[in-house]
């Protein structure tokens, strides 16, 4: 990527179906990526398993949105692998500071233990990455964050790529064309990440197992 991208930039980039990524956390460059299938998680169709909704049920985690955002992505990226380089540092806490990008956080007393982190655009949420300190911490994450996603008018969550973990919670993956007519469709509109507050676990089991 030859000229240096912009948080605006980066939001067209996101509108158009493609994406940024480094080659290693040390690489200085970001390279634009739009694969030809494309993964998503259907907001009406995100799986939660019986062992998933025992461990949020048996609760001991609170869900916070937007307190650590910095601190979400520094985690996503401490990993022996990592496509987030120091750009991307820069352009996503730019962001974030205006209202674009959003972090939903899973907190066991004052310790983060897991979390996602993503770029909003219209109704549509771009799910950059998620970690887990905990076993199910990111699972747990994914389950409130498809939940106010639903809640809060968005139709799309992008995950780029499709992974085993994400299969298993129900991802698939969309030819490019379609995932292009999915997101024009989702631009067509509006959503607000923050509009609805924090649900109980309860609350949040009872719509989710309903189309699970």
């Amino acid at each position: 990527m030859a000229q240096e991208l912009t948080a605006g930039m980066l939001l067209s980039g996101y509108a158009r179906g493609i994406f940024p990524m480094a080659q290693s956390r040390d690489d200085p460059e970001l390279f634009w990526f739009e694969p030809r299938a494309r993964g998503i998680l259907p907001l009406d169709g995100f799986h939660v398993s019986r062992s998933l909704a025992r461990t949020i049920r048996r609760g001991g985690f609170e869900i916070r949105i937007d307190t650590a955002f910095r601190a979400v992505v520094e985690a996503c990226a401490a990993r022996e692998e990592t496509w987030i380089n120091a750009p991307l540092f820069t352009l996503y806490d730019a962001l974030f500071a205006m209202g674009y990008a959003h972090s939903l956080e899973v907190w066991r007393g004052e310790a983060l233990v897991g979390g996602v982190f993503g770029v909003t655009l219209g109704g549509a949420f771009f799910g950059e990455s998620m970690f887990s300190r905990v076993p199910d911490a990111s699972k747990v994450a994914l389950t409130y964050t498809v939940d106010r996603l639903r809640q809060s008018g968005f139709s799309l969550f992008d995950t780029q790529y499709l992974t085993p973990h994400l299969a298993s919670l129900g991802g698939v993956e969309i030819p490019r064309l379609e995932y292009r007519r999915r997101l024009a469709e989702a631009l067509s509109h509006t959503a607000d990440f923050t509009a609805v507050p924090v649900p109980d676990a309860q609350s949040v089991l009872q719509r989710m197992t309903q189309t699970s």
